[in-house]
């Protein structure tokens, strides 16, 4: 373990001083020239430079006058102007820029001549006018006049290195940005150079080139020679990044101008990263989403589905008023009194709360949020469920979930603050992946994984090594699923993988399919004990940590409290000013939506909830229920079983807060200003309909109450879970453990009317060992799964080096959505069969 008197002298930083346009700087050993400028405002021109990837020299635009003591300490300067970009600050330098030096001036202004020889002059066309560093520097650093006469080169445009990307080769000035970023960001080198000299221009290669066993190309013919698609989820970050229009988007291309557009900084809704993102809009409509700038969450890069998936909250069904059901059946449109005194006399009646001999036969309400709600909106389900309704039957988690994982939300997540950040992430020594891939269901925490590879351990207990996990150079702790809580249990004081746990700044990373495993987050539990490694919990939607703060789960009251124990319903009673809070246990969403089914609840309110993410037959609970209550942005299914709809804002038309798994709050503004409401100021018209005053109006409101309440005591806090691990049920004939996760692009409903973004997913394939392939009689082909439910999956196989008895499939890929048609969780047996 290293102590603090030595993390304190390896802090200490050795420094140089050079002098930069007659101005003294200190800096660090090591940094660049360019960046040393830049601490005292001096503005060198680049194209190829960028902060977080390594230095090139591709551009030489940013080409200084440098002199620099030599071993006799006279200070000599270069025979030739240097790049700024690749060459570090020495103890007595001198640096003349473009600023102070004739010959740089002259240098930079040759080099744009260069550049500009073959570059188009399309800049009123180009996406980038406006916003373009060529077109900026052609103007500060470059002759007035092109000298150049003769034919451009020109190239066939645009050539589509994916169904989202598009490249303007004649654009390119070969700054190697992009090929950069993939390379050594994401690590998805699709793209590189390709040819010498005037030829030399970036493309995507051949698998054979770049030796990956790939994917089938998209939105590429079959005959070009550019050959595979780019198929990167952070592909998007490359068009960002071009300093000029050759990689262009092909949802954004050609929509309009960048001066156009109105810019607001917002917090991605897509996963629990909780990246910071820019929306720019125009004329109340969103046309594209940027990488924002945090250094302590994202830095400068996001997904390509928090970048392009934005389309959803604009589409045709959008629900603009509220809708009843008539008399014929119907919906119809009402105003808003009317719909909340509809949805108020009915769950009224449904909770038994009208004094009249009707209530007996009330059965009570159900409430599901959904795990893409902001902490407020969370916030004031759960208050209006356990006020106005009098029930603790409400459950943000439309997923497998158990009690076991609610026992440790309560006890180590829920109110505990800020706890393993990005930046532990990146500087731990060892990260141990359970129930978990990064690239898949965390996306920039893969990114942040990535820069450490090489000086990080990452190990992960998976049934095969994912092209993510590959990415990251993990070790595979070969594990089917249900039996990660043994895996875990089997690291033991003595063994490499404890030893490695035991390091000062270890990391245990546990995944939302880990709720499924009875044993394994207690085992976590007790992992973390024996090695002193700290657990981060990061689960897939960005409301799920806001949820289990809010108290958006049937056993946990705001801040970490047990709603069993006396004491803490007492203190929530007390801050809420209301008598007392319902004692009955509640059940989880799976447990509403089958006592909904079975005729044991009258009414349910629904939040975002998509039916096929549910193994539980939530179609059937919507049609068993006497009265439903919908809270949507879109016509939905659940809409359309609902009595009253209530449309509310998506989350670029409202204020509010995402908590990302760190704990941190992720506070954004309304983007773009309409009549839109959001769910807890819904919640608050419904709960002075029913004669209840919620206080959850404004986000201000939601706050005040939260900062009131504050943390559970120790007192009032859940206990850990002692669950033991089970063994899973052994594979035997055609019975193999299903494994699945969500791919980062599916088919989820966040992603609907993105054609562009849909045509990079990853083809949905099977995948089987090849042992187990032989056993049960599959070669190749297609095989079909069946589970509990009356659906099956019928994909294409891909024998993978993985473990046996296992069939691995994507949890909601084209054609293979498990929870809906499989009806079952991973781990769970499932029969496989060859052919069709």
């Amino acid at each position: 373990m290293t102590s603090t008197a030595d993390k304190a002298t390896a802090e200490v930083v050795e420094t140089v001083t050079l002098t930069i346009d007659g101005t003294e700087v200190t800096v660090p050993k090591g940094t660049l020239i360019i960046r040393a400028a830049e601490q005292v405002g001096i503005n060198i021109p680049r194209f190829c430079d960028h902060p977080l990837l390594k230095p090139a020299g591709a551009c030489r635009q940013c080409l200084v006058d440098v002199a620099a003591p030599d071993r006799e300490g006279n200070v000599r300067p270069f025979p030739k102007p240097q790049a700024s970009c690749t060459m570090t600050a020495m103890d007595g330098m001198i640096v003349n820029t473009q600023n102070t030096s004739d010959e740089a001036k002259k240098a930079q202004e040759g080099v744009m001549e260069l550049l500009l020889i073959n570059h188009p002059l399309d800049c009123p066309v180009c996406d980038k006018g406006g916003e373009c560093p060529l077109q900026n520097q052609a103007m500060s650093h470059g002759h007035a006049e092109s000298r150049f006469i003769d034919v451009k080169r020109v190239f066939e445009k645009p050539l589509a290195l994916s169904s989202e990307i598009l490249l303007d080769r004649e654009r390119c000035v070969l700054c190697q940005r992009c090929t950069r970023f993939s390379k050594e960001i994401a690590g998805d080198a699709f793209i590189d150079l390709q040819n010498r000299g005037a030829m030399q221009q970036i493309g995507t290669f051949d698998e054979d080139v770049l030796d990956f066993d790939g994917y089938e190309p998209i939105g590429v013919a079959a005959e070009d020679e550019s050959g595979k698609a780019f198929s990167s989820y952070y592909s998007g970050n490359t068009v960002q990044i071009c300093p000029v229009g050759a990689l262009t988007s092909a949802a954004y291309r050609f929509r309009s101008r960048p001066f156009d557009l109105v810019s607001s900084p917002g917090i991605s809704e897509h996963d629990s990263s909780g990246a910071a993102i820019r929306t720019d809009h125009r004329r109340g409509k969103v046309l594209r989403r940027l990488s924002d700038n945090d250094p302590v969450v994202n830095e400068e890069w996001i997904t390509d589905k928090d970048r392009f998936a934005f389309a959803w909250q604009n589409l045709s069904d959008r629900l603009e008023r509220p809708l009843v059901r008539g008399e014929d059946g119907e919906l119809h449109e009402a105003s808003w009194p009317d719909a909340i005194a509809r949805a108020a006399a009915g769950l009224r009646a449904a909770a038994g709360r009208t004094g009249t001999p009707a209530d007996r036969k009330a059965k009570g309400v159900g409430v599901l949020p959904g795990g893409r709600v902001t902490l407020e909106d969370a916030y004031a389900y759960q208050k209006f469920a356990r006020v106005a309704l009098g029930t603790n039957d409400v459950d943000a988690r439309t997923r497998g979930a158990s009690d076991e994982e609610q026992a440790f939300l309560g006890s180590s997540v829920a109110g505990t603050g800020l706890g393993v950040t990005f930046g532990d992430l990146e500087k731990a020594p060892t990260v141990l992946l359970v129930g978990f891939e990064p690239e898949d269901e965390g996306g920039v925490v893969f990114l942040r994984l990535r820069k450490s590879v090489g000086r990080q351990s990452v190990l992960t207990v998976a049934p095969f090594l994912s092209r993510g996990a590959e990415k990251l150079s993990a070790s595979l702790i070969q594990t089917a699923p249900g039996g990660e809580a043994g895996a875990l249990a089997a690291v033991k004081a003595g063994t490499d993988t404890a030893d490695a746990l035991s390091e000062d700044g270890a990391v245990v990373i546990l995944g939302e399919r880990l709720a499924t495993v009875p044993g394994a987050l207690a085992e976590a539990l007790r992992l973390a004990k024996r090695t002193g490694a700290r657990l981060a919990w990061i689960p897939r939607r960005a409301g799920e940590r806001g949820a289990a703060e809010a108290g958006a789960l049937p056993g946990l009251l705001p801040g970490g409290r047990d709603a069993a124990s006396e004491a803490a319903r007492d203190a929530v009673a007390q801050a809420w000013s209301v008598g007392s809070l319902p004692e009955a246990a509640g059940r989880d969403a799976a447990g509403i939506i089958a006592a909904a089914a079975a005729g044991e609840l009258s009414g349910l309110v629904v939040g975002g909830v998509t039916p096929s993410d549910l193994t539980a037959d939530l179609r059937a609970a919507l049609t068993a229920t006497d009265f439903v209550v919908s809270l949507e942005v879109r016509r939905t299914e659940v809409s359309e079983h609902a009595d009253v709809v209530l449309p509310v804002a998506p989350t670029f038309e409202k204020p509010g807060t995402f908590v990302n798994w760190e704990g941190r709050l992720r506070g954004f503004a309304t983007a773009i200003r309409t009549e839109a409401i959001s769910d807890h100021r819904a919640l608050d018209f419904l709960g002075r309909e029913l004669g209840v005053d919620l206080k959850v109006g404004t986000v201000a409101d939601v706050n005040e109450q939260l900062a009131v309440l504050g943390a559970a005591p120790k007192g009032q806090r859940m206990k850990a879970p002692t669950v033991k691990a089970a063994k899973p049920a052994p594979a035997t004939g055609d019975q193999l453990i299903l494994a699945s996760w969500h791919m980062l692009v599916d088919e989820g409903a966040l992603q609907d009317g993105e054609p562009y973004l849909a045509g990079t997913g990853r083809t949905a394939v099977a995948r089987l060992s090849a042992h187990t392939a032989e056993r049960i009689g599959v070669k190749d082909g297609v095989v079909t799964i069946t589970g509990a439910a009356k659906g099956a999956i019928e994909l294409p196989v891909v024998v993978t080096e993985m473990a046996d008895g296992v069939v691995w499939v994507p949890a909601k890929s084209p054609g293979s959505w498990v929870a809906q048609e499989l009806g079952v969780e991973p781990g769970t047996l499932v029969t496989v069969k060859g052919g069709i």
